[in-house]
């Protein structure tokens, strides 16, 4: 099981991969509330995801937050480092986003 602060550090290297890949593929319009909830830990973090960009990370949940993305700690490491694929865990039941479904299309444009 991966610690609180391996969950925390990945979002940061998740947000600096987003900030490279739009400088190359240009910003996209798309600006909402992320919540990420660590179902073994049982703690959460929050952000801002605009124009491409991931901000504003944050210790604790966003009940309101427009997209959720529910996931283990192990998963949200091995997701981010590339280890495991976003597109089979979500198939497989393993990670759960829960977004309106045209919020679900932009995400893609970003992965």
């Amino acid at each position: 099981m991966a610690t609180v602060d391996e969950c925390r550090q990945a979002l940061h290297e998740l947000a600096d991969r987003l900030a490279r890949h739009a400088e190359t593929r240009g910003k996209l319009d798309f600006d909402r509330t992320i919540a990420c909830r660590i179902t073994d830990l049982e703690t959460a973090f929050h952000a801002r995801l605009a124009g491409g960009l991931l901000t504003d990370i944050t210790d604790g949940d966003d009940p309101k937050a427009k997209i959720a993305l529910i996931a283990s700690s192990d998963d949200l490491v091995s997701m981010i480092a590339g280890r495991l694929d976003l597109t089979r865990a979500i198939a497989t039941r393993q990670v759960q986003i829960k977004a309106n479904p045209f919020d679900l299309l932009k995400l893609r444009k970003l992965i």
